[in-house]
C-alpha cells in the first residue's frame, strides 16, 4: 500500500509537469498496487494488471460495488494507450491526454484506494 501511495504522489507530480499521459498511467498503476495490497493482506496471490479483473477476482465478501467496478474500468483504459506511440492512429499519447483527464484519473484512484 505504501508503494501505491507513493505512485499516486508521482502521478500528481507528473500532472503538474503537464505529462498527463504518464500521470494517467501511474495513477492506474497505483490503483493496481492498492488492489494487490488487499490481496496480499488476505494472503492470496494476485496476478495481472487489470484493476477490473483484480476487483472481480476478490473473494465474495470483498466484492466491490458497481461504482467501484466502473472506476476500475476507467483506470484500466489508461494502462496501454498512455505509453505506446502507436496506440493512437495519428498522434503520440502526450498530444492527446489532457489535464482534465489526468485530474479525473487521479481522482478515480482515490476512490479505489
Amino acid at each position: 500500500m505504501a508503494q501505491a501511495r507513493r505512485n499516486l504522489e508521482l502521478a500528481k507530480r507528473l500532472r503538474e509537469l503537464e505529462a498527463y499521459e504518464w500521470s494517467c498511467f501511474i495513477a492506474q498503476q497505483a490503483s493496481e498496487l492498492s488492489v494487490k495490497a488487499l490481496f496480499q493482506k488476505l494472503g492470496i496471490d494476485a496476478w495481472g494488471h487489470s484493476v477490473t479483473d483484480l476487483l472481480e477476482s476478490l473473494p465474495k465478501r470483498f466484492k466491490p460495488s458497481r461504482q467501484l467496478m466502473d472506476l476500475g474500468r476507467e483506470l484500466d483504459k489508461a494502462y496501454i494507450p498512455t505509453r505506446y506511440p502507436n496506440a493512437h492512429q495519428s498522434r503520440a499519447p502526450f498530444q492527446l491526454y489532457t489535464e482534465a483527464e489526468a485530474d479525473q484519473i487521479c481522482g478515480e484512484y482515490h476512490q479505489v484506494l
